[in-house]
């Protein structure tokens, strides 16, 4: 998700054509400063910070239009391309993806649980591909593992570090890549000990993810910090005590030859101003639970905050 994004399936192709083109954020508007289409992965958050900068951007005077694309392996060539311009990401989770695509799949970790380490070394690897990466806000959306709160007073759970000394077996509803990844099941058996005994292929923080864990089936479900539906589903986030999970600061990145300006560096930015984790956590809530539209979450939040001129 934050850092989970990563986990979603991919398009059969990145050429400006298959980009998936979706309405929003006045993407008609009139503007003396050119075009800039923001691109947004499939997953709820994403879509709504995707028409909240759509709003920023056309407030200051450009056309703005919305490319939804399933996986950071198709949009992120074409952000390098120009094919897209300005894309929602995740601090640690965009530098280790670029850190794999540069050095390989066994190179070195480069991000931290620092923002202003992780940052800089995402920077020193966005740059040569033509990518502008601007402030990241206090907003983050990291990987976090849930339960159901029976489960966890049952085994007197507050934290993964808990989880592991229950020495209770745990069958994970996440993504099938969690068996590999080393955030997921790697990581909560080296770092805190747990026993994961399968993955359950539901996808990160589906509602048939929550359901089976919720249903006993599964234990324990990998979704985000700011999920917004825990809650309705009966299931706590397990507190990652010991920082498993990478600094995954919300930011703008762009391409920095199309979209690099001081206008849209000071257009984007005024939402660092504002943005924090609950808030993502209640947009997210809006749509996912409420139901309604992320554009029209995405054009109450900037009314609310006083994000526009006009």
């Amino acid at each position: 998700m934050a850092g989970a994004a990563t986990l979603t399936a991919g398009l059969a192709g990145c050429a400006g054509d298959s980009l998936e083109k979706s309405g929003g954020g006045g993407g008609s508007a009139a503007s003396g400063r050119g075009t800039l289409v923001i691109g947004s992965a499939s997953f709820t958050e994403s879509k709504v910070l995707a028409e909240i900068y759509a709003g920023l951007l056309k407030d200051a005077g450009y056309s703005t239009s919305i490319k939804t694309v399933d996986a950071r392996e198709l949009y992120e060539p074409a952000l390098e391309k120009g094919q897209i311009d300005v894309v929602p990401e995740y601090a640690a989770t965009l530098a280790e993806f670029l850190n794999k695509k540069q050095n390989g799949k066994d190179a070195p970790p480069v991000a931290s649980a620092d923002p202003a380490v992780t940052v800089k070394a995402l920077r020193k690897l966005a740059e040569p591909r033509g990518l502008a990466v601007l402030d990241p806000g206090r907003a983050v959306d990291q990987n976090a593992f849930a339960v159901t709160a029976d489960f966890a007073e049952e085994h007197q759970l507050t934290t993964l570090s808990d989880l592991g000394r229950a020495k209770e077996p745990v069958r994970l509803a996440a993504g099938d890549e969690c068996r590999a990844r080393p955030f997921c099941a790697p990581g909560l058996r080296s770092v805190y000990g747990i026993d994961v005994t399968a993955i359950d292929p539901l996808e990160v923080g589906s509602t048939q993810a929550k359901q089976a864990v919720r249903n006993g089936k599964d234990q324990m479900v990998l979704t985000t910090t700011t999920d917004g539906t825990l809650e309705q589903f009966g299931l706590v986030v397990l507190d990652d005590d010991k920082n498993l999970q990478n600094s995954d600061n919300v930011l703008p990145v762009v391409n920095a030859r199309k979209a690099g300006s001081r206008q849209v560096v000071e257009a984007l930015g005024k939402l660092n101003k504002v943005l924090t984790t609950d808030d993502l956590t209640d947009l997210n809530k809006k749509v996912d639970a409420e139901r309604l539209k992320p554009a029209d979450v995405a054009a109450r939040y900037l009314k609310e905050k006083r994000l526009l001129r006009k």
